[in-house]
């Protein structure tokens, strides 16, 4: 079993028809099929149910694909990191966020890794709570940052920052930080909220807050961009929650209520793959120490 076997295996897992994976490759169909035949062989299992017509995964296949992507993708990052220690660079580390992540917390932390460790390279990626899980599992990011996430076993995590929530109105909604007494007030109000499926856990810590002032939040929107739910509130489509750090520097014509006096916050996490830190000792032990100002 080599490389390129398991590059070929994935490619005709992806197209399901030897001739387009052949071609593809720049290999002759034959080559392909042998080379199938062979790993399935070594393997002692089928990867691949085929007929005159249809090509299929088997679920011992499916298994075999969802793994082999993963140490694919693990090869191609130690090769480049290989590569930039034997070039004397600090290599590179492909970082998740959220919105409210890079409003506060986040750009300190770049400032910092950038003066301790000089020439580190950090890819970028505004991705949602579900996606950041998902691409960390998958080695596809080294760190990830969300708010109040649902972190999986497999993962490590520390609360670096801890923010009040706001809620956003409509500039000529009647309410105002001078005659808000509790959140009750906004119990026939219709809200903006993030999907789900996308965030769990963070949607369940904003029911609670509508639940504990004794109604149940009427969700007429849903969007996991807090410019998108800035521009439908500014709209009067609804009011909405965010941490306070996410409306640092923003311009929408919209008022807030800061909410102080309620038990839920917003905690801005940092999530890793334990796996990932003996490829950057010097970059976790920096994160691990970490304080917000």
């Amino acid at each position: 079993m080599n490389i390129q076997q398991l590059k070929n295996v994935v490619v005709l897992s992806e197209k399901l028809n030897f001739s387009r994976a052949a071609e593809e490759l720049n290999i002759v169909q034959p080559a392909l099929s042998r080379q199938i035949k062979q790993l399935e062989e070594l393997i002692g299992a089928t990867i691949f149910k085929r007929d005159k017509r249809n090509v299929k995964l088997t679920p011992a296949g499916d298994y075999f694909i969802k793994e082999v992507r993963k140490i694919l993708i693990q090869l191609e990052r130690v090769t480049q990191q290989t590569n930039n220690i034997h070039n004397g660079q600090a290599g590179e580390i492909r970082v998740g966020f959220t919105h409210s992540i890079m409003q506060t917390i986040l750009p300190d932390i770049l400032k910092k890794i950038n003066h301790q460790i000089p020439g580190i390279k950090a890819v970028l990626r505004e991705m949602n709570n579900r996606d950041q899980y998902l691409a960390l599992q998958q080695n596809e990011l080294d760190i990830g940052f969300a708010t109040n996430p649902m972190v999986p076993f497999s993962l490590k995590s520390k609360v670096l920052h801890i923010d009040n929530f706001v809620i956003l109105l409509p500039e000529d909604h009647p309410v105002t930080e001078s005659n808000y007494v509790d959140f009750s007030i906004f119990s026939n109000e219709e809200f903006i909220f993030p999907s789900l499926a996308d965030g769990p856990n963070y949607v369940h810590i904003l029911e609670s807050i509508c639940i504990d002032a004794g109604f149940t939040p009427k969700i007429i929107h849903e969007t996991d961009s807090a410019s998108t739910s800035f521009r439908l509130v500014e709209a009067g489509l609804g009011i909405s929650f965010e941490p306070i750090s996410s409306l640092h520097g923003h311009e929408f014509p919209i008022k807030s209520i800061e909410l102080k006096n309620i038990k839920q916050k917003a905690q801005l996490t940092m999530m890793w793959n334990p796996e990932r830190e003996s490829d950057y000792p010097m970059l976790f032990e920096l994160l691990k120490n970490w304080k917000s100002n």
